[in-house]
């Protein structure tokens, strides 16, 4: 027997929960649109070997839905937007004015175990900001990231901010040379506890002081920048460093003017993204909560990935939110607007095959919904009870009744579904009284 179930990882999204999330969706676009950044679309699948050279290897491919096509080319469905961008930007718009602001609102595709928030088709609403090594374009980007949380009714978060280069420099203190494993191991703290975490490390490598030193950088964490770049200065000595810090004062000051700073903290811990990013790095973090959820999104700077892909130098930064996320959140903490999936007014016409009801019932529905009315009309030819029945199921408020003896009369009923009150009404005059009814 043909297996019909849906696949493991994936989801059927009913009316209801579409309308949330189109809701969520319409919030981010116009913040996205409101700082000037564009759509775009890319297709879901790539040569597997764009996120091979990404990602450094073979490696990658065991988290990637990668198969051969038909004519024996290796696709991988998208996990992220941020290569294909990437990647589009190589092809077509090297010669652009700069910076290149786009953003997408799209689904992407990975092949992991399923959990809490987690799907193995998912979307993501993220920007990308191409052409700029200045900090005014990350303040720009982290801003925005911020006020797309707020802009759905979400303020219990914050926005943590780290940097790789301090974290890259930290592993050169440590006189640590696989600098990315140890990245690995500390991108990993949250899922351990503090004994499990030490332990790592000292299986890593590290001596007594050397675990000291990681567990001294990751608790300075989830704190206001005042609290911790003073720590960084002191825990820092070189030039490098010292001019990363700086950078780290400047996008704070620029933080307070976009009028976000409320919500940022440094936590020089953040490890995410070893494979492509290059300097500052943030994530909107979540306090403790029912659902298991922490991060709802995150982003950083990736000053090499077009180089990599082929194209000039050039710097880019940008952040993904992960929707699933997002949504059980605003979910939990009741953010999202209850869905209105039933029509204002539903037109009835009775009298079986009659023609002349039938137009005028369709006259009176299109002239509703060309106001941008909600309406509907019966098209199963039930009875009028069993109609009237069914309109009280959905909680439609009025229903227009269509009938011949009316009609002769010029005429329509207009029942009011809460009193059960019903009225005649000018046929001619149906959709406008409707209008006034409704307040439109």
């Amino acid at each position: 027997m043909a297996r019909l179930d849906k696949v493991k990882g994936t989801r059927d999204l009913l009316p209801e929960e579409m309308a949330k999330r189109r809701w969520v969706f319409e919030r981010i676009r116009e913040v996205f649109e409101s700082f000037n950044f564009q759509e775009v679309l890319t297709p879901t699948f790539e040569y597997t070997e764009l996120f091979k050279l990404r990602s450094g290897g073979e490696e990658v491919v065991k988290q990637l839905y990668a198969f051969q096509d038909k004519g024996g080319r290796d696709i991988s469905l998208r996990p992220d937007m941020t290569s294909s961008v990437a990647r589009l930007y190589v092809n077509s718009f090297q010669n652009a004015p700069k910076p290149i602001k786009w953003y997408y609102i799209a689904n992407m595709f990975r092949y992991e175990e399923p959990q809490s928030g987690r799907y193995r088709e998912f979307w993501q609403a993220g920007v990308e900001l191409i052409g700029s090594d200045k900090v005014e374009a990350d303040a720009e980007v982290i801003a925005l990231f911020t006020q797309s949380y707020l802009a759905v009714g979400l303020e219990d978060f914050t926005v943590n901010i780290g940097d790789r280069v301090l974290l890259d420099e930290f592993a050169k203190m440590l006189g640590v040379e696989d600098d990315i494993g140890l990245m690995r191991l500390i991108d990993k703290k949250d899922k351990m506890n503090r004994e499990e975490f030490v332990g790592a490390l000292r299986e890593f490598g590290l001596d007594d002081d050397g675990v000291e030193k990681v567990l001294s950088l990751i608790e300075i964490k989830g704190l206001p920048p005042d609290e911790v770049l003073p720590k960084a200065e002191e825990l820092f000595t070189s030039e490098e460093a010292k001019a990363e810090i700086k950078r780290l004062y400047e996008l704070v000051d620029l933080l307070d003017a976009y009028g976000v700073s409320k919500w940022v903290r440094i936590d020089l811990g953040i490890a995410r993204g070893f494979d492509y990013y290059t300097s500052i790095v943030f994530e909107a973090i979540i306090p403790p909560n029912d659902l298991g959820i922490g991060s709802i999104g995150g982003g950083g700077r990736y000053d090499n990935l077009i180089e990599v892909f082929g194209g000039k130098p050039t710097p880019a930064t940008g952040f993904a939110i992960g929707i699933e996320r997002l949504i059980s959140i605003l979910e939990w903490k009741g953010l999202l607007p209850e869905a209105k999936l039933r029509p204002d007014v539903y037109v009835i016409p009775i009298g079986g095959d009659d023609r002349e009801v039938k137009k005028t019932a369709i006259e009176i529905t299109q002239g509703l919904r060309e106001a941008t009315v909600k309406a509907d009309i019966e098209l199963t030819g039930r009875k009028l009870r069993k109609a009237l029945d069914y309109a009280g199921r959905l909680g439609v408020p009025y229903v227009v009744i269509v009938g011949r003896k009316d009609l002769e009369a010029g005429k329509v009923t207009l029942r009011d579904m809460e009193t059960g009150k019903q009225k005649s009404i000018e046929k001619e005059r149906a959709v406008e009284e409707i209008l006034e009814i409704l307040g439109l």
